[in-house]
């Protein structure tokens, strides 16, 4: 390995280590405005952050390499290493009395947008300690979109880049320059972010909790600063105005900017959008229909809440309006079963993704009708694009090596003493960074408080699996990688 390289790629870690830093003192502010002591800690984890990042990039500062994939590689695995350590020091040194592999677990957590949670008490908790996991979300979410529209496509493990499809091409921008591209992006981001916020203090939360859930709702990561979830707030409209911003940024980023920005309304004939919207919605409207039949609930109030827990679960935002797994074994096994599914490519949404679907689809059918005419000659499409072989080959990687992850990782934790369900959907809902679990212990009513710190390893490891798509991460163990 180069050492130029490996210089280079602790020197950019340290300057995301000094910006992390900088952000501490946002939540030392906001416990400063509401008299908590707990500024202090905040406060001493930003100097000793600080500190070690300034001192490391001086060491390392130098003239950086060509940018390669192996660069690119082991870039994205050093810097989401970094902010998941550097995240965890605050809530470590905090006055919660957690050990480091819970404070990781809820760093991790955060970063990755996965959601779940390891603390209780959240009604009472530090303002700064709430605002502190909610921001880590945020910035995760911003991260997750530019790692998904321009690092992974780059190194051919992730994203829709290979298509020349305007919405999403990396080579076929909607601007002609990328620091537009981003400009944009961020713009938007921050946008939503604050027009979400408004939504929810007009409509009844206060003006901390707007704040909050904002930040995780657009980052479709799911903190709450309530124990009950978003079950706290009972309330159709803000259900209603949470499944809407969930939606939205669960579909690409890219096309948002080339819809909001240019007024391309075609742009939105991603077939990704058309196939995640379509599954939301047949999730949502069963699972509705199967509480009033089964349950007796009102039509209106169980769309409500279906939606609402779909939309939560299919964009992997973590939310829950109320244990729906006590609407029936239907409403279990289809929560479980969405679970793997996710949103599209370029946005902050988790699980395998919908363009992957329509990828595989494409491949069985074209399979098919090569059985029935083996001569002819028949290419996958996604959309009105050509599949390259190499596409297809990745994208047949990744659902592979996915599904062997969550079964090594279910044994492994059914090894730990823990039954089917709640080994299983622990160590999908990390995969996949939707949040809660099946069962009572980690399900929408509990959180994984009670797992013991090898457990909380194992699961941290696997939301940075399935954020980095799991591929970028495996990398690093073929020997050849090392090599120079």
């Amino acid at each position: 390995m180069n050492t130029n390289l490996l210089r280079s790629v602790v020197y950019i870690a340290a300057l995301c280590g000094l910006y992390l830093a900088t952000a501490m003192l946002i939540p030392a502010m906001v416990d400063l405005y509401y008299g908590d002591p707990h500024w202090s800690v905040f406060t001493v984890s930003a100097a000793m952050v600080g500190g070690l990042s300034v001192t490391a990039a001086m060491a390392t500062r130098g003239p950086p390499p060509a940018f390669s994939k192996r660069m690119g590689f082991l870039l994205v695995n050093v810097l989401w290493a970094t902010f998941s350590l550097v995240g965890a020091i605050p809530i470590y040194f905090s006055q919660l009395d957690l050990t480091f592999a819970q404070a990781l677990f809820e760093s991790v957590s955060a970063i990755t947008t996965t959601g779940s949670t390891v603390l209780s008490g959240l009604d009472d908790m530090a303002p700064g300690l709430l605002v502190w996991r909610s921001l880590l979300q945020w910035l995760g979410g911003i991260g997750i979109v530019a790692l998904g529209l321009f690092v992974l496509p780059f190194l051919r493990v992730g994203g829709v880049s290979f298509f020349k499809m305007e919405s999403s091409d990396i080579a076929d921008k909607p601007f002609a320059r990328i620091a537009t591209f981003t400009s944009a992006f961020v713009a938007i981001y921050v946008a939503i972010t604050l027009i979400c916020m408004i939504a929810y203090d007009v409509f009844g939360m206060s003006h901390f909790d707007a704040l909050n859930h904002a930040l995780t709702t657009i980052a479709t990561g799911g903190f709450s600063t309530h124990d009950a979830s978003f079950g706290y707030f009972d309330s159709y409209a803000l259900r209603w105005i949470a499944t809407f911003f969930m939606t939205v940024c669960s579909l690409p980023f890219s096309i948002l900017i080339v819809f909001f920005i240019k007024g391309r309304l075609d742009a939105l004939r991603d077939p990704q959008i058309l196939v995640f919207l379509g599954y939301l919605s047949a999730f949502a409207v069963s699972a509705a229909l199967y509480n009033h039949l089964r349950n007796g609930v009102d039509l209106p109030l169980a769309l409500s809440h279906s939606f609402f827990n779909f939309a939560s679960i299919l964009s992997t935002t973590g939310y829950a309006s109320e244990d729906y797994t006590m609407w029936g074994p239907f409403a279990v096994a289809a929560a479980f079963f969405a679970t793997f599914m996710g949103g599209c490519s370029g946005s902050t949404a988790g699980g395998i993704k919908a363009y992957r679907f329509v990828i595989i689809f494409n491949i069985i059918v074209t399979g098919l009708k090569r059985l029935i005419y083996p001569n002819a000659v028949y290419s996958v499409r996604y959309g009105n694009q050509i599949v390259d072989a190499d596409t297809q080959r990745a994208v047949f990687l990744f659902f592979s090596a996915y599904i062997f992850i969550w079964v090594i990782g279910s044994l492994a934790m059914a090894l730990a003493g823990y039954d089917f369900a709640t080994a299983s959907s622990a160590v999908i809902t990390a995969l996949s960074n939707v949040g809660p679990g099946i069962g009572s212990l980690i399900g929408p009513a509990g959180n994984f408080a009670t797992m013991h710190d090898p457990e909380l390893y194992i699961l941290s490891l696997a939301m940075l699996l399935g954020r980095l798509e799991v591929l970028t991460v495996m990398v690093l163990l073929v020997p050849i990688f090392w090599r120079s």
